[in-house]
Parts: C-alpha cells; sequence; structure tokens
C-alpha cells in the first residue's frame, strides 16, 4: 500500500468512526426522549441495597448505551437532592455492567442485521400512528451498527499491509494500550465506541487479543472524564458522586493490570473467535470489578468521604411523605397537613433566594437557585405520585372530600412554585442579554420583594399557630406595593435606554401572579385550620 491509498483508508475509516459517534449519541438523546421521566424516575427510585442500584444502573445503560449519561444524570440527581451519594454509586458501579452489551452485540456479529432496523425505523417514523415516536430510535439503533459495518469494510484494506500488521499484532506495553484506550475515549467521550472498535479490530485480525484487552480497560478510565467535568459547581454529594466514578474505574483497572502482566502472552495464543473472547473478557471485567466494589461500598464510601470531606448540602432537603399499604387515612392526612407548612416554607426561601439573585447578580446565588427549583420540580411530581397511592386509603365519602381539600392546598402551593419559577426565567433572560439593574430599579425589586416576604411570614406564622389570618387586608397592602412598582418602571420605560426598566415589567406581572396565589393558598388553608380548630372546640 502507498501514502494515497493510506490516507484514503484512513480518510474512510475516521469518517466511518464519526457516523458511529453520531449514531450513538442521537441513539442516546432518543431513548432519553422517548423514557422522560420513568428515565429519571428509574435512577431516583435506588434503594438503600446497593445491589438494586447496580442493576438499576445496568440496565438502564443497557437500553441507552451510554455510561456517561448514567453516570452524569445520577450525578445531577444527586445534586438536585433527588438522589442521596451512597444510593448513587451503585448505580455508577452497575452502569459499567450495562455498558458491555454493545461489545457483545458487535462480537456476535447482529451488526449484519442493521440495514433491517434502519429501513423498519425510517417507515415506521413515516406512519401516523402512536408507534412512529419508536420510528427515530430504531432507525438510529441501526445506524450505530450499519456505520461500525462501515469501520470494518473501510479498515480491511490494512489486512493486506504487512507494516501495519506487525505494529498492531505484536506485544506492546500495556499501560500504553491503557493510556491511550484512556485518552481515545475521553477524546470521543464514549467508551462505547472505544469498545466497538477494539472488537471490529480483532474480527480482522487487525490488533492481537493482548493489546485488545488493556484498551479497552482504559476506555473505562476514559469515560469518567464527562462525569468529572460535569461535576464542577455542583454540591459536595454530588462532586463524591463523581470522584466515585473515577475511583471505581480506575481502581478496577489498578486490579486487572498484574494480571496482563502475568497472563499477557497466554491471550496472544487464543485464535477461535478472539472478538467474542475479547466481548467475553470485557464482561467479566466489568462484571467482576462492580461486584468487588459492591461488597466494599462502605469502606468505598467512607473513603471518598475522607477526601472531599463530610460536608453539607448547600439546601436542606424536605422530609417527602411515604405510603404505606398498613397507614389509615388519617396518618396519611396527618403528614400532608405537616407537610404543607414545611412545603411552604421551603417555597418562601426559594422566592427569597431568586429575588436575591435579582438583587445580587452573583453567579452562585443564581445557581442556587435554579437548584432550589429543579428540586421543587422534582418533589412535586413525587407529591402527584403520592395522592394517587392514598386514595386506596379511602373508606368513607368524608375522607374523599377531606383528600380534596389537601391536594387543592397542594395544588395552590405548586401554583406559587410556578410563579416563582417564572421570576427565575425573567432573571435567566436577564443574565442571557447581560443586563444590569440600576440603582432605582434595584429599589423598587428590594421593596416589592421585601413586602412580598412580610406576606409569606404572616400566612406562615399563622399557619404555624393554627389562627384565622385576613389574607384579603394583606393582599391589598401587598397590591399597593405593586402598582407602585409598575407605575414607576413604566415612567423609566419613557427612555429607550432603560433596557433594565423593560425586563423588569415581567418581574412585576409574576409578582402580581405571585400575590395571587398566596392570597388563594391563605384564604383556602387558613380558612380551613380556623373552622377545623372551632369544631375541636365545640366537640369538647
Amino acid at each position: 500500500m502507498d501514502t494515497v491509498e493510506y490516507l484514503h483508508v484512513l480518510m474512510a475509516g475516521l469518517t466511518a468512526i464519526i457516523l458511529f459517534i453520531f449514531g450513538l449519541e442521537n441513539f442516546s438523546k432518543e431513548i432519553e426522549r422517548l423514557t422522560g421521566e420513568h428515565f429519571r424516575k428509574s435512577l431516583s427510585n435506588a434503594t438503600k441495597w446497593p445491589i438494586v442500584g447496580v442493576a438499576i444502573g445496568a440496565l438502564v445503560t443497557m437500553v441507552i448505551q451510554s455510561s456517561s449519561a448514567t453516570s452524569v444524570i445520577a450525578i445531577g440527581l444527586v445534586n438536585a437532592g433527588v438522589l442521596s451519594f451512597k444510593n448513587s454509586v451503585g448505580i455508577i458501579f452497575g452502569s459499567n455492567v450495562g455498558t458491555t452489551i454493545t461489545a457483545q452485540l458487535v462480537a456476535f456479529k447482529i451488526t449484519y442485521f442493521a440495514p433491517v432496523f434502519i429501513i423498519l425505523g425510517f417507515f415506521l417514523s413515516l406512519l401516523h400512528s402512536r408507534y412512529a415516536i419508536f420510528g427515530k430510535a430504531i432507525f438510529y439503533f441501526g445506524f450505530v451498527f450499519f456505520s461500525l459495518n462501515l469501520i470494518s469494510s473501510s479498515l480491511e484494506p490494512l489486512q493486506h499491509s504487512p507494516g501495519v500488521l506487525k505494529f498492531l499484532t505484536e506485544a506492546h506495553n500495556p499501560l500504553y494500550a491503557i493510556a491511550f484506550g484512556c485518552l481515545f475515549t475521553a477524546l470521543v467521550q464514549s467508551s462505547s465506541v472505544t469498545t466497538g472498535l477494539a472488537i471490529i479490530l480483532t474480527q480482522q485480525g487487525l490488533i492481537s487479543l493482548e493489546n485488545a484487552v488493556p484498551l479497552i480497560m482504559g476506555a473505562n478510565i476514559g469515560t469518567t472524564s464527562t462525569a468529572l467535568i460535569a461535576m464542577f459547581n455542583m454540591d459536595v454529594s454530588a462532586k463524591k458522586a463523581a470522584l466515585s466514578h473515577f475511583l471505581f474505574n480506575i481502581g478496577g483497572v489498578i486490579l486487572f493490570t498484574p494480571l496482563l502482566f502475568i497472563f499477557g502472552d497466554r491471550l496472544g495464543q487464543y485464535n477461535q473467535n478472539p472478538a467474542i473472547a475479547l466481548a467475553n473478557i470485557h464482561l467479566i471485567f466489568n462484571l467482576t470489578t462492580s461486584l468487588i466494589f459492591t461488597l466494599a461500598i462502605g469502606p468505598f464510601t467512607r473513603f471518598v468521604d475522607w477526601i472531599l470531606g463530610e460536608g453539607k448540602m448547600d439546601f436542606e432537603r424536605l422530609i417527602l411523605p411515604t405510603y404505606d399499604e398498613q397507614d389509615g387515612f388519617a396518618e396519611c392526612e396527618h403528614k400532608l397537613v405537616d407537610a404543607q407548612l414545611q412545603l411552604f416554607k421551603f417555597l418562601q426561601e426559594n422566592y427569597n433566594t431568586v429575588t436575591l439573585s435579582i438583587e445580587t447578580n452573583y453567579q452562585g446565588v443564581y445557581e442556587a437557585a435554579g437548584k432550589r427549583l429543579e428540586y421543587t420540580q422534582f418533589v412535586k411530581k413525587e407529591y402527584l405520585h403520592y395522592f394517587a397511592k392514598i386514595v386506596t386509603a379511602i373508606k368513607q365519602e368524608d375522607e374523599s372530600k377531606k383528600l380534596m381539600k389537601l391536594i387543592n392546598r397542594f395544588d395552590y402551593l405548586f401554583q406559587i412554585h410556578d410563579s416563582i419559577n417564572d421570576l427565575f426565567e425573567s432573571k435567566r433572560v436577564m443574565t442571557e442579554q447581560y443586563i444590569e439593574l440600576k440603582s432605582d430599579v434595584l429599589l423598587i425589586v428590594r421593596t416589592l420583594s421585601s413586602q412580598t416576604l412580610e406576606f409569606f411570614d404572616d400566612i406562615g406564622d399563622a399557619a404555624q399557630e393554627g389562627r384565622d389570618l385576613n389574607a384579603k387586608v394583606l393582599s391589598k397592602n401587598l397590591q399597593h406595593y405593586i402598582d407602585n412598582a409598575n407605575r414607576a418602571l413604566l415612567l423609566l420605560l419613557v427612555d429607550p435606554k432603560r433596557e433594565d426598566a423593560g425586563a423588569l415589567t415581567n418581574f412585576v406581572t409574576y409578582s402580581q401572579r405571585l400575590k395571587d396565589k398566596l392570597h388563594n393558598f391563605a384564604s383556602l388553608t387558613l380558612h380551613h385550620q380556623a373552622s377545623d380548630s372551632s369544631a375541636e372546640a365545640v366537640t369538647e
């Protein structure tokens, strides 16, 4: 082969690799889009048993074909307070096991069926049917393996190059192969790409099994780069999860590297189905590493705690009610009555953090507000799930009425959250457009936010003490400040250079909506509390 032929093979091979990466990325995105919240839910439902987390991590990664995506989302859930650090570790261990399915499919030449999936996915996406949503996922699944076939055929001419064959098949220091696998995987952001290429090269006899094994081991270290990048600007628990991913993968390589030096030369003697042997070694390597670390999960997590310190969460998470089939409706009602006040106070702190991010313009406060709101969205979904379950505890008609009243109160609470989220979105727009608030506008924001926080305080105190509250008078007082803010901003809008005044018009609108929802919540909740107290007094 001359230089031109080598260049042609290089360009064809590189193109095929790019198509493979593109297909794998889009397949992962399609699966995430289809599963939606179920995907995140399956991760957040990891229990205190590490082995369950391992199974969940493995199954999710088998479906989405990306251990990086699984680990990054797990770290994101830890950062949002949805998942504990210890529960996330099992999921991270399992993600490595799940990614071995790609190697098995390639080794057993399932790639030959790739055109069938491409054609099926294409025509399915054209149908005017509910099944059309699966079309793209099936298409990209076929595309991934079609591109692997393309890599195989484009690199086939190298089989006739004695120089290339000698370099790739003769034994090299395993540490070089581990380093190369690590760097290449970090570059393409997918261990599946490295593993798939290694198996194809092994199938074609272009690379020896002795050199391929450390290559896929290095891929395990390289895939942690995504998680390490994702951990910046996250709280301590999320950083621990990301560090665990790195230590786990590098620990597995350290455990198995001595075996390469002892038994590595024997791998070169394996000539029958070396690709299948490589896929099986990949599976055994990841499965054994996961089992070892799962058995030692206690000392491992303590070691991570020792490195980064115990740390504290950036904000206190809520105690969410859990449904027990043994509970009657009275127990469920008691949990919800206590929980609504906790949630209300949490929303008040959310509002304080969001308005503080508008007033101070500090990035740290802005990010903290975003985390709190993301966590509240999770809380909302958990309560909806809880309400669906406690319906089964209802035995009498009056219990059904009480539940509806409780659901209405929580509905108002989550409407309050929606308005706070709208305020945060107005801040996000200002950040994206580099709009800074001048002192007169800042004074408007500060005055309005302090009066709104007073309204929050009055409602919270009344709810805590179980007394009635004249929400109408307080609401009217807050409305006075909203009207003043609106008038002041309208005067400033006359000047076209005052972009900050224009950006704040939404702030006033959303403050108005928030005031209305606070008034409605107070009227409904405190009125019923007072009525219940009166009823109890009469009974006594």
